[in-house]
């Protein structure tokens, strides 16, 4: 079935949790939960940058940005995996399930791009300084937010616009959300020019931002071990740790799932592990940052002393 008649009349029907029916429960209230904390989490880490002028600088920016792109990624996804857990009939036509991919795809590969920015800005802050506010002005800091926006919105719509994709009958994905390699793997047609592109999108998108941030922590590393004092060290690897933990848990997780040879089926721990990364890791950002974080901590208590 060609890609205009697919539109018409498909549907896929998402398994989701339904092969663990004993496991709806707790995975609804486990979802419920996960989708609130990255509501509340990351709308704080907003507000509390937005309303605390001695968070306006370009760490705190980048954050708010990571933020925002974790709201909506929550949003893409986890609202339709709790409506769809108790569902007696959890279909998706094919022009929705594009959609999602769509978004899905452009915010996931936004953060990719994000995350080896705030590396970069790391990198200036502790190499150089006395230089820092000069070469992390405010220009610099909303052109490199917006070419982040705008690289994963053209790779995006390079993915999608080469999905010409023939179905002949199976439309069951093995995941709890559309996503793209689930939907691949349902096509009749030839899959090879799809999954090339997304090898080297991965490449573009996961290995080489991923290569920059480790290649950041060893310039990072190198010029903290050159601070004399210990203090003056435990305080620069300090304001790194953060970004370091929310790098590991995304990329690694990320590469796992893209990044290794695809097979004919989906597998539930594929399945899996995208909720990690697209559930888990929206949630956990805030924790991280403000656990972490004393400046995010004492925005809080400023807050919080204001209210009281």
């Amino acid at each position: 079935m060609a890609m205009g008649n697919a539109t018409a009349v498909f549907e896929f029907l998402l398994i989701g949790i339904s092969n663990y029916p004993e496991w709806k429960v707790t995975f609804f209230t486990l979802v419920l939960i996960t989708y609130l904390s990255t509501l509340l989490g990351n709308g704080l880490i907003i507000f509390l940058i937005h309303s605390d002028p001695h968070l306006h600088t370009p760490m705190y920016f980048f954050l708010s940005n990571l933020s925002f792109l974790d709201l909506c990624y929550g949003t893409v996804s986890m609202p339709q995996a709790l409506v769809r857990c108790f569902s007696a009939h959890p279909y998706l036509s094919y022009p929705r399930c594009l959609t999602q991919i769509s978004v899905s795809l452009a915010l996931g590969t936004a953060e990719c791009l994000l995350l080896a920015v705030m590396a970069y800005d790391r990198v200036v802050a502790i190499g150089n300084p006395l230089r820092y506010s000069m070469v992390m002005n405010g220009s610099v800091c909303v052109w490199l937010a917006a070419t982040s926006w705008g690289a994963s919105l053209v790779l995006t719509a390079m993915l999608i616009l080469s999905l010409r994709l023939h179905f002949c009958g199976m439309n069951v994905i093995n995941h709890f959300v559309c996503e793209i390699l689930s939907l691949l793997k349902l096509a009749c047609s030839d899959t090879s020019l799809n999954e090339l592109l997304i090898l080297i999108t991965g490449i573009f998108t996961l290995l080489l931002p991923f290569g920059f941030v480790l290649l950041s922590y060893v310039r990072i590393a190198t010029a903290v071990l050159r601070i004399r004092s210990a203090q003056g060290r435990l305080k620069a690897f300090s304001t790194c740790a953060s970004h370091l933990t929310v790098v590991v848990i995304f990329y690694g997780a990320a590469i796992s799932m893209y990044m290794k040879p695809q097979s004919k089926s989906s597998s539930d721990q594929d399945k899996f592990i995208s909720v990690f990364y697209g559930a888990l890791t929206p949630m956990l950002n805030p924790l991280i940052y403000s656990l972490r974080n004393k400046d995010v901590k004492g925005a809080m208590r400023k807050v919080m002393a204001k209210r009281a």
